[in-house]
């Protein structure tokens, strides 16, 4: 397929929202609007398109772009960076908790009465309190996040899919994904939210099981399976930060 230039960018009105988007003309036969992970939008037209015509198939994809991009924001974790100090703050299911580090007998962390009690062996340091609070977050992440899986599974066996497995990784800017064999990842971090908002994460990949894009069908049926879930999707992004 030959295709010419991208043109300068295009923006589209809708509602309150502009689209900004890329045209390129293509030989092909029909057109195709893409949104890639870094939130542009690239339109490809066959060539001699009119613009009315190619604003008209915009206007008509307009509201599953704006929901293409929003996925891929609220997957952009927006934790900002941790000292791993006394007194600093710290998530963990949705709610606040100040750290108290100081040396102990053991290594250990334990949630009391609105503390992350961190104890070390070992003189204690941002580095040493900051190994071991993220040990015992994949060690809660695991549970938690299985439990998720067991909340939610319910919901989808009537689709009669296998029963994903659930791999947990530190991710740079997801919260979750879903692999080519069925295996649901999900960030580490994400068992610092509220549990509704974990459910939601999982059930928004195992969506994917049915539907691999994130086309119109796609929200379709993630509005059967959570009804509600922008109000979710929006406690995720106020709370992580």
């Amino acid at each position: 397929m030959t295709e010419a230039t991208e043109s300068p960018e295009h923006t589209f009105v809708y509602g309150r929202n502009a689209i900004d988007y890329n045209l390129l003309y293509c030989e092909r036969s029909s057109m195709e609007i893409a949104v890639h992970p870094d939130c542009t939008v690239v339109v490809k037209a066959p060539a001699g398109s009119g613009i009315s015509l190619i604003e008209q198939k915009v206007l008509k994809r307009a509201r599953w772009i704006l929901q293409q991009q929003n996925y891929f924001r609220q997957f952009t974790p927006k934790t900002p960076r941790r000292c791993y100090v006394n007194g600093e703050t710290h998530l963990y299911l949705g709610k606040q908790y100040r750290l108290k580090i100081a040396q102990g007998d053991e290594n250990s962390v334990k949630l009391s009465r609105g503390f992350f009690h961190i104890t070390l062996r070992e003189e204690p340091n941002p580095e040493r309190a900051k190994k071991l609070l993220s040990k015992w977050y994949s060690e809660k992440a695991s549970r938690q996040f299985n439990d998720s899986l067991e909340r939610c599974w319910p919901r989808f066996t009537r689709f009669a899919f296998p029963k994903p497995a659930i791999s947990i990784m530190r991710m740079q800017k997801r919260w979750g994904s879903l692999s080519d064999n069925g295996t649901v990842t999900l960030n580490t971090n994400l068992v610092k939210a509220p549990k509704e908002c974990i459910d939601y994460v999982v059930i928004h990949e195992l969506c994917h099981l049915k539907y691999r894009d994130h086309s119109p069908e796609f929200y379709k049926l993630l509005d059967v399976v959570i009804p509600g879930w922008e109000k979710v999707k929006h406690k995720l992004e106020l709370g992580m930060v």
